[in-house]
């Protein structure tokens, strides 16, 4: 049994402000959602609106590909269809080879992620150069990213002054035009960020080809709308004439009518904005350039043929169910075997290969808040559920959790026994404490012992006294 996500959130544990600071920030965003939520009285309605729309595409999906499909075509757009991962990346490749292609400049894409495209296209020679801040900074450390919407909150200023410091060849220079007097804080975030973009922008310059990923597709008009808070995705396709959308099939939506409804839930969900700061759209190539799409299937198919766990494609990728997990927050998203982390993560994961990622289904309380805050109203906490029935017969269940529930069946099933336990478990407070938190009794760790009452909940209810 791989107890590999447990063993990596003991080691984050260790460092109490670490975990603190982490806790903090991804709450204090899923307070800015709750924020949002309650200044739209018809905020229930929206998701209500949004899952129906989600559940309509994701039921008539052939139709909408094929109609997005050719609205594409007429628009002036080449569209490529990927089975799998090794299909897509062959395809990028095939576009930069004929394109004669030696630098790419790429927006935030989970699905370039997910089918290993840096590596795939860096190892043929190309250089790929990621243009989200985040990603960016990320990509010099040689780090993945540990959130999908906030991929390094993670990082620490100081951090990502001492990298941009070894890792940007022309630091110096940026750091000469920043003004007259440098800041006193060489990691101030302000001196920062100008250095990162005036290194991106010489990366836009030189590149001769812009990818980006897709928020969403619209079937109706074959537009593809990317939406960012950086304008990234703009300078990717502004300069380069070549321009390559990855898009998941599950992307897809009917029309603008409901690109309305997914668009004031988007960013309220993810990071507690009224809207993201860019919302793009394309539609066709610049005057004298080139656009293609790639539709990648990589599995969804296969999802939506799963009667228990198809509703994990009515995702929009917000990361609302990450920022309000428990777990997640004070586990960190490099805990998790699989690239996306949190509830979706997790079932995502187990959708993708069920022994290789089986250790994420533990890394859930089933509070139920991931449902509670999804957009899309996807059953996160049931299918983590439902996933966990399974485990035995992958043969991953923890020994010692069925050791503990063979002993609850038996103390359950048998009145007598349970009675004599009640009775004599207020014996459990004059142990002394050092006893009760040895290794042996992990439960501990971060946990009080409980002080057990002298009369239980039966005999108080016996004695009307409640």
């Amino acid at each position: 049994m791989s107890t590999r996500h447990s063993k990596a959130a003991e080691s984050y544990l260790q460092n109490d402000s670490v975990v603190s600071r982490h806790d903090k920030t991804f709450f204090g965003v899923r307070q800015k959602r709750d924020n949002m939520a309650k200044a739209l009285p018809e905020w229930e309605d929206l998701r209500e609106a949004a899952s129906q729309i989600k559940k309509h595409t994701a039921t008539h999906l052939a139709d909408y590909l094929e109609q997005f499909e050719a609205n594409a075509v007429k628009n002036g757009v080449c569209v490529h269809w990927a089975e799998d991962a090794d299909e897509y990346n062959r395809i990028v490749q095939d576009i930069l080879k004929s394109h004669q292609v030696k630098k790419v400049v790429k927006s935030k894409s989970m699905l370039t992620e997910e089918c290993h495209l840096n590596e795939h296209l860096q190892a043929a020679g190309f250089d790929v150069v990621e243009t989200d801040l985040g990603e960016r900074i990320l990509q010099l450390m040689h780090l993945a990213p540990s959130h999908i919407v906030m991929p390094a909150l993670h990082v620490h200023r100081e951090e990502i002054g001492n990298c941009f410091r070894k890792l940007i060849p022309d630091f110096d220079v940026i750091a000469k035009s920043y003004g007259p007097e440098l800041p006193q804080d060489p990691n101030d975030p302000t001196f920062l960020t100008y250095v990162a973009r005036m290194h991106l922008r010489q990366q836009f310059a030189e590149a001769e080809c812009g990818m980006t990923g897709a928020n969403f597709g619209i079937a109706e008009t074959g537009d593809v709308v990317v939406c960012t808070n950086e304008g990234n995705a703009d300078m990717s396709t502004s300069i380069p004439k070549l321009h390559i959308v990855s898009m998941g099939i599950e992307k897809l939506i009917p029309n603008y009518e409901a690109m309305g409804v997914f668009q004031r839930l988007l960013a309220r969900c993810g990071t507690g904005q009224e809207t993201t700061v860019y919302t793009s759209h394309f539609r066709g190539p610049r005057p004298g350039g080139e656009m293609h799409i790639v539709l990648v299937d990589n599995g969804r198919s296969s999802i939506l043929g799963n009667a228990e766990h198809w509703q994990t494609l009515k995702c929009m990728r917000c990361g609302a169910c990450m920022n309000t997990c428990p777990v997640y927050r004070r586990s960190a998203g490099y805990s998790y075997t699989y690239f996306i982390p949190g509830p979706i993560g997790i079932n995502l994961g187990m959708l993708r290969d069920k022994r290789k990622y089986s250790d994420n289904v533990s890394a859930c309380s089933l509070c139920c808040s991931c449902d509670n805050v999804c957009p899309v109203k996807v059953d996160l906490s049931s299918q983590i559920y439902r996933w966990r029935q399974e485990l035995d017969a992958l043969g991953k269940a923890d020994p010692m959790k069925k050791l503990m529930s063979q002993g609850m069946s038996v103390l359950f099933g048998h009145p007598a026994v349970y009675t004599g336990a009640l009775r004599l478990s207020p014996m459990v407070n004059w142990i002394p404490g050092p006893l009760i938190s040895l290794p042996v009794n992990p439960w501990t760790y971060g946990h009080e012992m409980m002080k057990f009452p002298k009369k239980s909940f039966h005999q108080l209810w016996k004695e009307k006294k409640l």
